[in-house]
């Protein structure tokens, strides 16, 4: 697939059709990650940004539930 580059106010943008941004699990409020080497762009979409809580809270659930059997693994 080809794309050019759209003028939006002062800058460029890269519109992404709606197939693509369902093959991404992308929507409009979704984050993107840029990155390049100097020839190509990458762009990916950044996902799980509940993660971190949602580790804390299965983490805190193990501490509770296991406490003895961490502290026996601790030393």
């Amino acid at each position: 697939m080809i794309k050019t580059l759209t003028k939006h106010s002062n800058s460029l943008a890269l519109i992404i059709e709606k197939p693509i941004l369902e093959l991404l699990g992308a929507n409009a409020g979704t984050p993107f990650e840029g990155s390049t080497n100097g020839q190509v762009l990458i762009l990916s979409p950044i996902k799980d940004t509940g993660q971190p809580e949602t580790f804390s809270n299965a983490l805190s659930a193990v501490n509770n539930r296991y406490p003895m059997a961490l502290k026996k693994l601790a030393e």
